[in-house]
C-alpha cells in the first residue's frame, strides 16, 4: 500500500506497554519485582485494569472481576491503582513517540499508531526506527513497549500482539499475507464473542477462510461488514493513522462495594461523576451535548459464554442507560449532575445498582459562549475554572461542591477523579 501524497509504501508503527500499570507499580516499588501484580482488582467487585506477567502465568488478565482473579491467583499482590501516575508516564512515554514522528493516534494510555512512513529515512529504516524507539522509552521511563511495524495499522497491531512481551516484529509489504492467513478470527479487529461464533460454526476459522469465503454467504453471516471482513482477512486496511481527533465522549463510573439504591447515596456518586468528566472536559478545551447515565443492576442474570480455553462463564448483570440532549453545550459540574440525577429518577428503579456512570458526548470545542448575563449559567460559569485552580495549587480534594451525602462512597470512585 502507498501513501498518495508522496509516493512511498506506508509504513506503520504499533507500541503497546508490556502490563503498563503493574509494571509501574513493580518499577517503583522494588519489593514488587518478580512477584504476581494485579492492578484494579482490590475490592470485591472490582476488575483487573493490568496484570504482570507473573500474575498472567496463573490466567489472570485485564478486564476480569477481581474475585476471579484471587480465585486464580489467590498469592498476587492486589492495589487499587494511581491514574494520575499512570497518566504521567503515559505523556512521558508519548513524548518520546514525537522524536520519531508527529503522526501519531493514541489509543489508550498504554498504546498508539504511529505513522512512520516519512521518518524511516531518518533513521536508517523501519527496523532500526522501531529499535531506537524501545531503546527511547526504556531509557525515558525504565519501562518496556512491544513494536509491531507493519504497511497497515491491522497487521500493525496483530504484529504488536505477537512481539509481547518486550519484543519487535517486523511484517514487510511482501509477507502481510502469508502471515495473516493462519490466523485465527478472534484476533481480527471488529471480530467479537458472538460475530466469532458465528463464523466458526459456518466453518470459518482463520483468516485465509475468509479471505476465500463466498461474498454473499458471509453477508447473510455478516451482514454489511462482510466485505471489510474479508479485506482484513487478506491483510487490507485503508484506515489511516488520525493525528488529532475530538474525542467522542467523556465517561466516569465507579462498582460500589455493595448495591445501593438511596438517592443520597446515588446522588452523590453522579456528584463525583459529573464533576470528574468537567473537569477532564475542561482540560481538554471541550464542551459536550449529550449527558448519558448508565446503571447496571445488582441481581445476576444468566452468564457470559465461556472463553476458548474453557474458562468459566463471567455472570451478566443488566445495563440501562437513559441520555438527553443539551440545549446547548456544557463543561459546569453542576449542569451534568443536574440532568444525570434528573434521568436516574425517571428510571424509577425499585432495583438495587452495582455500578453508576455518567458520560458526555456530542464533544465540541470550547470557544467563546454568549451568556445571558442573568441566567445561572453565566453566574457559575467561572467556578469550574476556578475549583480547577484551587485543586491545582492545594491538591485534589481540597475543594469540592456539597452533597447530601459523604463524599466518598468507595476507594474505586476516587480512580480516575481529574484524568
Amino acid at each position: 500500500m502507498k501513501d498518495g501524497r508522496v509516493g512511498r509504501k506506508r509504513l506503520i508503527l504499533h507500541a503497546d506497554m508490556d502490563a503498563f500499570y503493574a509494571s509501574i507499580e513493580q518499577r517503583d516499588r522494588p519489593e514488587l519485582r518478580g512477584k504476581p501484580v494485579i492492578v484494579g482488582g482490590a475490592s470485591a467487585r472490582g476488575v483487573v485494569s493490568a496484570a504482570s506477567y507473573e500474575a498472567r502465568v496463573f490466567g489472570v488478565r485485564s478486564a476480569m472481576p477481581s474475585f476471579r482473579a484471587r480465585e486464580l491467583c489467590p498469592q498476587g499482590v492486589f492495589l487499587s491503582g494511581d491514574m494520575r501516575k499512570y497518566a504521567e508516564v503515559s505523556a512521558q512515554v508519548h513524548a518520546v513517540f514525537e522524536e520519531f514522528t508527529p503522526e501519531i493516534e493514541p489509543l489508550a494510555l498504554d498504546e498508539a499508531f504511529l505513522d512512520i512512513t516519512g521518518s524511516v529515512g531518518l533513521f536508517g529504516g523501519a527496523l532500526s526506527l522501531a529499535r531506537t524507539l524501545k531503546q527511547r522509552v526504556r531509557q525515558a521511563t525504565d519501562l518496556v513497549v512491544s513494536v509491531g511495524v507493519a504497511p497497515n495499522k491491522h497487521v500493525a497491531k496483530i504484529a504488536c500482539t505477537f512481539s509481547k512481551p518486550d519484543g519487535l516484529l517486523l511484517v514487510p509489504d511482501y509477507a502481510v499475507r502469508a502471515f495473516v492467513t493462519p490466523l485465527p478470527i478472534r484476533r481480527m479487529f471488529g471480530v467479537g464473542p458472538v460475530l466469532g461464533r458465528a463464523l466458526t460454526e459456518a466453518g470459518y476459522h482463520t483468516f485465509g477462510d475468509l479471505a476465500q469465503a463466498d461474498l454473499a454467504r458471509l453477508t447473510r453471516i455478516a451482514g454489511s461488514r462482510a466485505e471489510a471482513l474479508r479485506q482484513l482477512a487478506l491483510g487490507n486496511d485503508v484506515r489511516e493513522v488520525v493525528a488529532e481527533r475530538t474525542p467522542k465522549s467523556y465517561g466516569e463510573e465507579n462498582t460500589f462495594e455493595h448495591d445501593v439504591l438511596a438517592r443520597s447515596v446515588v446522588s452523590a456518586a453522579l456528584t463525583a461523576h459529573a464533576e470528574a468528566v468537567a473537569r477532564r472536559l475542561r482540560h481538554d478545551g471541550f464542551r459536550g451535548r449529550t449527558v448519558t447515565l448508565k446503571a447496571k443492576l445488582g441481581q445476576r442474570r444468566g452468564a457470559k459464554p465461556a472463553r476458548t480455553g474453557g474458562e468459566p462463564n463471567e455472570p451478566v448483570y443488566p445495563s440501562l442507560t437513559r441520555q438527553r440532549a443539551l440545549d446547548a453545550a456544557t463543561d459546569d459540574g453542576a449542569r451534568i449532575r443536574e440532568v444525570a440525577l434528573a434521568l436516574w429518577d425517571e428510571l424509577a428503579l425499585t432495583e438495587p445498582v452495582r455500578l453508576l456512570g455518567v458520560s458526555v458526548s456530542g464533544i465540541e470545542g470550547a470557544g467563546p459562549e454568549q451568556l445571558d448575563l442573568f441566567s445561572k449559567q453565566s453566574k457559575r460559569a467561572h467556578l469550574g475554572p476556578a475549583l480547577d485552580a484551587i485543586e491545582e495549587r492545594f491538591g485534589r480534594g481540597a475543594i469540592s461542591r456539597a452533597v447530601d451525602a459523604p463524599d466518598k462512597i468507595t476507594p474505586s470512585m476516587q480512580k480516575k477523579r481529574g484524568e
